[in-house]
């Protein structure tokens, strides 16, 4: 190997972060043209995950890299509904090998070099009227540096019950929002006023009051979208679901 080849990969063990997957323009950056790639996988230098995405060999893949990569490929993409609020400790079950709810602004699939490794569901939902580049209340993690994206706990519960009677059980639903009494009303009531489907707004207010929950008792029902007079019905494995304006 020539010694400017040598240099590069020392580059590539030494700049690179451990668990982290590496895309095209990354090794690009680090001075390794698409042909030295090639030559880096062939010598067992590199691994190739899928076209345009390599890891170090012997490399255990992280997480949160992992969905940072994504992030980059998929416009809007965060953790969202169950997934986020289990992160912050909002949770009912407990599962052996959780699915990762993973919500984006376009159409789109998750990768099988993903997948393979951590379990997850792609959902397109655009439940609020918001931009793709200016998510409503979607950070970082915990706000911390190199973190993937993901919703607030208000908008993962949001997030939840859009889902009820099409993924989501109701009932589970149900024992969440119990779960969920430390919420801030002020940001639910950003998200709701935003919110573009009338049965996740219903179904919010319905089940926060039913659970004595602090911040519904501060949502005002005639500031947020609840839609006509007429009862909002559906029909779905739980049975039929009937929220009342």
């Amino acid at each position: 190997m020539t010694t400017i080849n040598r240099s590069k990969l020392n580059a590539l063990y030494t700049r690179s972060t451990p668990g982290a997957p590496l895309m095209s323009e990354d090794l690009a950056a680090l001075g390794i043209s698409a042909d030295l790639a090639v030559y880096y996988v062939r010598s067992g230098w590199l691994m190739r995950l899928a076209r345009g995405v390599y890891c170090r060999p012997n490399d255990t893949l992280a997480l949160h890299p992992s969905l940072l990569l994504l992030q980059r490929k998929l416009v809007g993409l965060h953790v969202g509904g169950k997934t986020a609020l289990d992160w912050y400790g909002v949770r009912q079950y407990v599962s052996q090998q959780p699915v990762l709810q993973l919500y984006g602004w376009a159409p789109g699939h998750l990768p099988g070099w993903f997948t393979e490794r951590f379990p997850a569901e792609y959902h397109r939902k655009r439940l609020f009227d918001e931009h793709p580049d200016a998510l409503l209340h979607v950070s970082p993690f915990e706000k911390r540096s190199g973190a993937p994206q993901v919703s607030s706990p208000e908008r993962a519960l949001l997030e939840l019950l859009s889902e009820v009677g099409v993924r989501q059980s109701l009932q589970e639903a149900g024992e969440l929002i119990e779960s969920a009494y430390s919420l801030r009303a002020d940001v639910l009531r950003e998200l709701l006023q935003h919110c573009k489907s009338v049965k996740t707004v219903r179904l919010c207010l319905q089940l926060g009051r039913e659970s004595s929950l602090p911040w519904a008792a501060k949502l005002d029902p005639d500031e947020l979208p609840t839609g006509s007079n007429r009862p909002w019905v559906s029909r779905s494995g739980d049975g039929l679901l009937v929220l009342k304006p």
